[in-house]
This record gives structure tokens, C-alpha cells and sequence, in this order.
């Protein structure tokens, strides 16, 4: 079993920043890729970015389109935390955004649906003002 739990949610002006952490307990942390996922509301929960396991060359990461650019996911293995640093925030990122782990090709970027993470955090609330 993994634990996660998220934080750094809140709201913020268009055009702000926000950095979420995702803190893990319970297996081994580096054994698992990382993914963000984000559920406004009436919408299905999507894809937002995605860091694998730490290869020899370092870890891949992967983003949505809708992010790419402004976001950027990290991983601290040391601190068993995943980050997603979150830069130039419009209205339409509002949302819970949610942490996963996934075991399921660990070192694979293009990992981007929720059924192939194993474990999710309980989410946590980002709301951009216009």
C-alpha cells in the first residue's frame, strides 16, 4: 500500500503561481512513476503530467498540452514527496487536482489514463480568479 497526501492548494489571480506537493508513505516511493491529475467540475478527471522512475539517465516527464510549458512535475525521492510546480495559472486550470502511483511501466512517459495508477491521493482544491 501507498499513502498520499497532497497539498498547496488555494486560490489564486490569474496569471499566479502555485506549487502542490504530493507526500508518500508506506512502500518504497522511487519503486513507482508519479502522475498529476486534475477533475474540475462536471468533467471527467484528466491527465495532467506525469514523471517516471529514476533511470540511469534520470527520470522522463510527460505533460498535457493544456499545461505544457507552464507546468513542470518533480520528484525528490529522498523525501518520498512528487511536486507540480504550477506557473502562468488561467481560470479553466481550477480544479481538485489528485496525485497517483503507478507501478504499471515505471519508466514509460506515456502513461497518461487513470486506471493504470494504483494508488491516489485525496485531492486537493486549485482555484484560479479571473
Amino acid at each position: 500500500q501507498v499513502q498520499l497526501v497532497e497539498s498547496g492548494g488555494g486560490l489564486v489571480q490569474a496569471g499566479g503561481s502555485l506549487r502542490l506537493s504530493c507526500a508518500a508513505s508506506g512502500r518504497t516511493f522511487s519503486d513507482y512513476a508519479m502522475g498529476w491529475f486534475r477533475q474540475a467540475p462536471g468533467k471527467e478527471r484528466e491527465f495532467v503530467a506525469r514523471i517516471t522512475r529514476v533511470a540511469w539517465s534520470g527520470a522522463s516527464t510527460y505533460y498535457a498540452d493544456s499545461v505544457k510549458g507552464r507546468f513542470t512535475i518533480s520528484r525528490d525521492n529522498a523525501k518520498n514527496t512528487v511536486y507540480l510546480q504550477m506557473n502562468s495559472l488561467k481560470p479553466e486550470d481550477t480544479a481538485v487536482y489528485y496525485c497517483a502511483a503507478g507501478s504499471t511501466r515505471g519508466y514509460n512517459v506515456l502513461v497518461v489514463t487513470s486506471t493504470e495508477y494504483d494508488y491516489w491521493g485525496q485531492g486537493t482544491q486549485v482555484t484560479v480568479s479571473s
